[in-house]
């Protein structure tokens, strides 16, 4: 478990990561390799979200390893998992 540093009170002090510090852990450039898994990031009006399964780049659209289905999601990144 990492160590959080504590302040004088003993209260730890946690600090969230920026939009692009996010973005920037994944990659958002380019094609991505078809038929590959990957993980994806996701983003909506609330925030950035990882889709919880992994996902492919084939025929010109995102989808489920495992089922097939489209992702119906805006990616804004993706990385090996």
């Amino acid at each position: 478990m990492p160590h959080r540093p504590a302040d004088m009170d003993g209260i730890i002090k946690t600090t969230m990561v920026t939009r692009q510090e996010r973005i920037d852990d994944f990659t958002h450039e380019g094609t991505p390799p078809p038929g590959q898994g990957r993980e994806l990031l996701c983003e909506d009006h609330v925030g950035t979200y990882v889709i919880p399964f992994l996902c492919r780049w084939r025929g010109g659209a995102w989808q489920n390893v495992e089922t097939s289905d489209p992702i119906e999601a805006i990616v804004v990144g993706w990385r090996v998992r």
